[in-house]
């Protein structure tokens, strides 16, 4: 009993200690200045409900494809629609139209446990400033691999597949007819 004790002592006196990691967050990157003007149009985004939370997601379609998984220790700073709706706001690439944007995917997926990408699907409707006017809809699905089956690799992947998202609408918005004030 006496050596237990001895035993468990030294152990504390040795500074054993257990630090307790806090989630690190994230964000899709800083690419617009503050100081860009913004349009006069409106982005709004509707998502599913699961998608209005700030965990990064993924699925191991390999293993259990139904089974929805969140990294721990990597949290995104806001919910990804709140983001993507702020950084098409701030773009000023939206050719003065009022946009909604209805996310339906937003995940990483492991093909196997090497080997992951990330996904993004929404569609887009365009309305004429005075939001009666439906101008225009269109889908997008995009992916990417990530450079790691990880956290890191998913936030990395996000970054570009959402800028290449504003750049697809940016595009698509460009080609839009011009409507009347």
């Amino acid at each position: 009993m006496r050596c237990l004790l001895i035993g468990w002592l030294v152990f504390l006196s040795a500074g054993c200690s257990v630090t307790v990691r806090q989630p690190v967050l994230h964000d899709f990157g800083v690419s617009v200045s503050t100081a860009t003007q913004q349009s006069k149009a409106s982005v709004s985004i509707n998502a599913p409900t699961w998608l209005w939370d700030n965990r990064i997601r993924y699925r191991l379609l390999f293993s259990s494809p139904s089974q929805v998984r969140f990294y721990g220790l990597d949290r995104w700073i806001a919910s990804p629609p709140e983001m993507f709706e702020q950084l098409l706001n701030l773009s000023g690439k939206t050719k003065d139209y009022a946009l909604i944007i209805r996310f339906q995917d937003f995940e990483q997926q492991f093909d196997a446990p090497d080997r992951a990408r990330v996904v993004l699907r929404f569609s887009v409707e365009a309305y004429a400033d005075n939001n009666k006017q439906k101008i225009g809809t269109q889908e997008f699905y995009l992916q990417r691999p990530t450079q790691t089956p990880d956290a890191a690799g998913a936030i990395s992947g996000f970054i570009d597949l959402v800028h290449e998202a504003v750049e697809n609408i940016r595009d698509w918005v460009a080609g839009l007819p011009d409507h009347q004030e």
